[in-house]
This record gives structure tokens, sequence and C-alpha cells, in this order.
């Protein structure tokens, strides 16, 4: 694996938990697209840099570890600028990647089909297009010819040219199969339809294997599904579609939002949304607002909710005297102080299960066929199989 060093910056509202977790799941997302973190760098700053992201002093102690220890990749924590990208590189004398090349980079490798290919393609060049100014090796030296270059053009403006008509391509090329794919979804007839969402690594997959008896693939592993899969669920005597989507994560690029939409439709479309949420993580609050902001991004917020918090056989806590509510933090409420806040403050329903050790998933199959057969009478009224 190759070697790398993480770089983050931490605000003055950041809390020291946030910042660990952050720098923890850049570290994950490192590892996922091949890379092993030899050193993690925090530098606290009211704002980034605007030239180099971080100050001079630790961009030459940066400096210093990647020469002592041949580290020929750096990974920053935010979206750098075109310009931030060449001043950092001048100065490091190494590859840059930015959070959003690397999680480009996971969906290119995560990414089977030929639909999910396009779509990261496509988000590659609208993220390469602005920066065409840092790197260059000819895109195409066979392009050329009458009425191809004008008089006295730069290879730049080339190249930019050449990226927007692949963009323009394969723009066209997904309209084709959105269209394949909106016929598709218009087959399946009125069957109700749940999908899964959430953020990325929380068990989404291993819950539709669960309960569509299926084998979609999951693993331990960021962004382990790209595809949407959907499958046939019969409880009782109850049909339904189940999906499955992308998961989601915290700066998501928004190329990859804007390329995934068609993807995402199935969530737009969907009866019911299961937003399943690893309560095992620290930071699991977070997520639910990453994933209730991608939601608002593509047009799902108002799509009835059906909270799943999974992972409870991995929930830890740390008992703390139970009259000192002033300095109670999240770490030290029970499982069954979560279950009780939780089952109050939310409007949707919401259920703990552990998908691993199928605890509480008869519950979870019930509590879905209600939810499916009070939907399914109202659409078929004088459909009276149910009863």
């Amino acid at each position: 694996m190759e070697k790398t060093v993480l770089v983050g910056v931490a605000g003055p509202n950041d809390d020291e938990l946030k910042i660990k977790d952050n720098l923890s799941e850049l570290e994950f997302l490192a590892e996922t697209a091949g890379a092993t973190s030899m050193k993690i760098f925090i530098q606290n700053l009211d704002r980034p840099n605007p030239k180099t992201y971080i100050g001079s002093g630790k961009l030459e102690e940066i400096k210093n570890y990647i020469t002592e220890n041949e580290i020929k990749l750096v990974i920053f924590d935010d979206e750098l600028t075109p310009s931030q990208l060449r001043n950092i590189e001048r100065e490091l004398e190494c590859r840059i990647l930015d959070r959003t090349n690397l999680i480009l980079d996971i969906f290119a490798q995560r990414a089977k089909t030929a639909y999910a290919k396009t779509q990261v393609e496509l988000a590659q060049y609208q993220y390469l297009l602005p920066r065409l100014t840092r790197m260059w090796t000819h895109l195409e030296r066979q392009r050329g010819g009458i009425g191809m270059r004008g008089p006295g053009e730069s290879q730049i403006e080339t190249d930019r040219r050449i990226i927007l008509d692949k963009i323009s391509r394969l723009k066209d090329h997904l309209k084709k199969i959105d269209r394949q794919m909106a016929s598709q979804r218009g087959n399946r007839g009125s069957l109700v339809r749940i999908s899964l969402v959430g953020y990325t690594n929380v068990g989404k997959s291993t819950l539709m294997n669960l309960l569509a008896k299926s084998e979609v693939f999951a693993e331990n592993k960021l962004f382990a599904t790209l595809d949407t899969t959907v499958r046939k669920v019969v409880i009782e005597n109850v049909p339904f579609l189940l999906s499955d989507t992308v998961g989601f994560i915290r700066k998501l690029p928004h190329q990859l939002v804007e390329s995934f939409k068609s993807t995402l439709d199935e969530v737009r479309e969907s009866d019911i949304l299961m937003h399943v949420v690893d309560i095992s993580h620290p930071n699991f609050e977070e997520h639910i607002s990453v994933v209730k902001e991608t939601l608002l991004e593509i047009g799902a917020k108002d799509k009835p909710v059906f909270l799943v918090f999974n992972k409870i056989d991995a929930y830890n806590y740390t008992p703390q005297d139970e009259f000192d509510f002033a300095h109670k933090k999240r770490e030290n409420y029970s499982l069954d102080e979560l279950k009780n806040t939780w089952m109050n403050k939310e409007h949707s329903p919401c259920i703990f299960i552990s998908a691993k050790n199928k605890t509480n998933i008869d519950k979870l199959r019930n509590d879905l066929y209600k939810m499916v057969a009070e939907i399914h009478a109202g659409r078929y009224p004088f459909d009276n199989f149910l009863w």
C-alpha cells in the first residue's frame, strides 16, 4: 500500500471529538483507496489559508517529515482550490490529493457497471476542468487537424475544449440510460417501494440481505455499494420493492451528487425511506444530519422515514454518576436512555436492531408489514387479500 500523510484544519468551533472523527474518516477513506496513513497533521486556524490551506510553518514541518520518510503522497481533508493545489505541490514537491479527489478515486475503483463508470467519469472530468493549469500531459495527442485548433491557441485551451466535449458526451449518454431506467421503474407496477438510505458503512447492504434473503455485496469498506440494487420482498402476504443505494458521507463532492442524481431517483420515487444509522459510531448524530442534508439536496426530504438504529451489538458507553447531569455527554448515555430519547423526540417511527446478530429483526419485519399494508390498502382499497 502507498504511504501517505493526512492534513486537516481545526476551526475555532470544532471540538476535539469532531476533529478526531473527521480525520479518522479520512484515514478510512485513504485505506479504502489503497493507502496507509503514516502520520496525521492538524493545524488550528480561524479559517484555512487561501494560498496554501495551512500556514507556512506547518507546511515546512510536513515537508521535513515526508522527505525524511520518503513519502510521495499527501492528502488534505477538504476540497482545495486550484491555486492551493498548485502552491502546495510547489512547496512539498510531491503528489497532492484533496478529499474530493480521494472520494472520486474510490468511486472509480468501486464502479463495476457501465452506468456507474459513466457517472464517476463525468464527476472526475467536472472536477478536473478548473484544475487543468496545475497538471499537464496531453489528453489526446492525436486530436488536431483542420478546423480543430485556432491560430495561436494554447494547449490548455485545447485541453479544456476536449474535456468540455467529453462532459457533453457523457451527459448525453447518461440521459439515454436514465430514460431506460425510468422505463424499468415504471414497469415495476405500483408495488410499494422502500429505499435504504444512510451514511456509508452503516450496514444497509447487510440489512437488505436479511430482509430480501439475497446476496448483495457487503463489506467493511466505504462505498461498497454504488449501483442501486432492487429486490422484491414479501412479508407474510404483502409484497414490496426494497432498494439499496450508495451511502452518503460528509463533504460528499457536489460533482458526485450531481452525476449520481439519476441513480438516486430510486430514493425520490420511494414510498418510505429506511434511514439506517450506526448507533455504535460516536458521531452518529452528525451522520443523521448529513443524510438529511443530502436528502434535501436530491429533493427527497418530505418522504416518510423509518429510522433504523443498527449495530446495537457494538454500542459501548461510559457509565457516569447518575446525579451529575451537568457534565453528562452523549457517550455517557446507556442504550436504553438513547432509545427513550430518540423515540420521544423523533416524529417518525424508529427501531433499534443488530443486523449482524439478527436482534429485533422480527419486530422490524412486523413494523414494515404494517407500513406497507397501510399504503397498499390505500392504493388498492378493494384488494381484500390483506385481510
